[in-house]
């Protein structure tokens, strides 16, 4: 019993080498902000302006990325922390980390569920027909096509010249006036890409305050492998990110979108800026530190599959009417682009 390797010991960081790491914490910051801002600005400001293919590679590459995360570098950390043999008998015998992803999918669901229902009876309220998805903006074709449907079957097998004319009518009638459609339209947008920052933002700051305690020394240099790894880590992740901020809707103007890009752009570095001020007490080996950083891993992954299944792939692909319509070439380029994502994030949580 006295050769068994400890556990959990909590033994102090001996970290070294701090100008290194000081002058990371500006590396992160700078890498991540232009990564992040690069495809907001350079669809809001016309002289900056480049070609449609590349916002699309961008926007595609960067649900690959989010995917790969939540499964690759946020899951499966989650389930080796919070099944250290230090914590409680709960988490020895259960897998806590999926029924905290799971936990954090399901009210995600009922949160959106009711918010757009919510949203539909106050639009009903003041005498507008909600309809469709709630991305309202990327199916107007499906919903008109559903109430020409609609329509006709109210009609049956009345006179032609007659149904005509009605139809045309009811469908004039049941369109929702446009201010509450573009508002409506506009706040689930940003719904969704809050969701998504909220998603990455805890991450982003455990590893940062990851890094910033890591060792660098003999066999335990993990500063030096991971320190690369989570720069490109964050670029993509930061990729992925900008190219959903970039397409919010024009009302919002520049300023939110970046607001929210330096806001993730600055996760990173803050959690290592709090590892370093706690280097000489903080340690990830210690069971209040695995339920801690599992936890927030465990939400985290639960948010960003929901977000990159539902939000992003469902979205882009499945009920996509310009998807539908668009030639076979550019549909398998769209796809292969959302695995070369997920394969390049996939293929670094081989060291991160």
């Amino acid at each position: 019993m006295a050769d068994e390797e400890p556990v959990c010991v909590g033994a102090v960081n001996d970290v070294d080498h701090m100008g290194v790491r000081v002058g990371a914490i500006f590396i992160v910051l700078v890498s991540t902000a232009a990564f992040t801002l690069f495809p907001i600005l350079t669809k809001r400001i016309p002289r900056l302006s480049i070609p449609q293919f590349i916002y699309d590679f961008a926007k595609f590459f960067g649900s690959g990325v989010i995917i790969a995360t939540a499964f690759i570098h946020l899951l499966e950390p989650a389930a080796d922390e919070l099944s250290q043999p230090c914590l409680g008998d709960a988490f020895q015998n259960y897998p806590m980390a999926y029924a905290f992803a799971l936990i954090s999918m399901m009210l995600l669901f009922v949160v959106e569920f009711f918010a757009y229902r919510l949203g539909s009876l106050y639009l009903k309220k003041h005498g507008i027909e909600a309809y469709g998805h709630h991305h309202a903006a990327g199916h107007n074709d499906a919903n008109m096509a559903q109430e020409t449907i609609a329509a006709e079957e109210r009609y049956g097998e009345e006179e032609e010249v007659s149904k005509d004319h009605n139809l045309q009518r009811d469908i004039e009638a049941s369109k929702p006036d446009s201010g509450f459609t573009k508002e409506a339209s506009v706040a689930s947008e940003v719904i969704g890409v809050l969701v998504l920052e909220l998603g990455v933002v805890f991450h982003s700051v455990i590893i940062g305050l990851t890094l910033a305690t890591s060792e660098w020394r003999g066999e335990d240099d993990d500063f030096r492998v991971l320190f690369p790894v989570i720069v490109f880590h964050q670029l993509f992740e930061g990729l992925g990110l900008g190219s959903r901020l970039a397409f919010l809707p024009a009302q919002m103007g520049a300023l939110w979108p970046c607001m929210l890009a330096m806001g993730y752009s600055i996760c990173t570095p803050i959690g290592m800026a709090i590892g370093l001020g706690v280097r000489h007490t903080y340690t990830t080996d210690t069971p209040t530190g695995y339920y801690v950083t599992g936890v927030f891993d465990a939400i985290s992954a639960g948010i960003l599959i929901y977000t990159g299944l539902v939000e992003l792939l469902a979205h882009d692909f499945i009920f996509n009417q310009k998807m539908h319509k668009a030639p076979m070439w550019k549909v398998a380029i769209n796809i292969v682009e959302v695995c070369t994502g997920a394969g390049v994030m996939a293929l670094l949580g081989r060291w991160a």
